[in-house]
Order: structure tokens, then sequence, then C-alpha cells
């Protein structure tokens, strides 16, 4: 994965932030948003664009673009460094290949203790029961 040319098809935006700031949160557009075009991207392969489309099914746009927002600090400069950091973590974690589990045999102890249990519960379920008379 190219870093330099994915932060090349990044597009931001700043707009007003909300929020507690006095007079100068009116005047100051400091809330960073980001767009990322997942569909038309060239720096991703189809098999990739598919992986990170279904780890994004719910962030993506109908148009398939990627919208992040921040408005945590007060300086534009900021916001834009921790959505861009924030971006590029969640391109790596959808991009990371899953662990192939290793089945492995339930030990015997485990079974014995559960039909224990099992054999315990069904006995005090029974005893609630009022005796039959013959």
């Amino acid at each position: 994965m190219d870093v330099t040319l994915l932060k090349s098809e990044i597009n931001y935006k700043y707009v007003r932030s909300s929020g507690s700031g006095g007079q100068h949160v009116n005047k100051v557009s400091s809330k960073a948003e980001l767009y990322f075009d997942l569909s038309n991207s060239s720096v991703f392969n189809d098999e990739e664009k598919q992986k990170l489309s279904e780890f994004f099914n719910n962030r993506l746009t109908k148009d398939g673009v990627l919208i992040l927002v921040c408005d945590e600090s007060r300086s534009q400069f900021r916001n834009k460094a921790l959505v861009t950091q924030r971006f590029l973590e969640l391109i790596q974690e959808g991009l990371k290949e899953d662990k192939k589990r290793i089945s492995t045999r339930v030990p015997r102890s485990v079974k014995r203790k559960r039909l224990k249990a099992k054999r315990i519960n069904a006995d005090k379920k029974a005893n609630r029961k009022p005796p039959t008379l013959e």
C-alpha cells in the first residue's frame, strides 16, 4: 500500500465546529472532514476494494465514498492530522488478514464437567416436582 498515493486521493473539507469556544468558534472553520472515494481509487486492486467495502459497510455512502470527521481540537491543522491518522489506521485494519482458526479437540475433563453440571441441574429441577403416589 503506497501511503503517499493514498493521501493524494483524499479530499478535505473544513466546516465550522460545534461546541463551546465563544465567538471564535463562529468565525473559524476548524472541523476537518475527510472524503475518500473507495470505488474509484487506483491504490487498491479489486480484491482489496471488496475487502474494504465489507469492512466499511456502514460507513460508506451509496456512491462508495468514505467520510470521516474530526473536531477534537480547535486547530484545523491538528484536526486534519488526526483524521488522516485515523483513516490510515482504519485502512490497515480493514486490509488485515484474519488468522485461520486451528480447531482443537475438546478435553475430556471439560466434557465431564459439563455433563456433571447438567446432571446436577436436572436433579435440582426433578426435586422441585411433587412426588408421584402409586
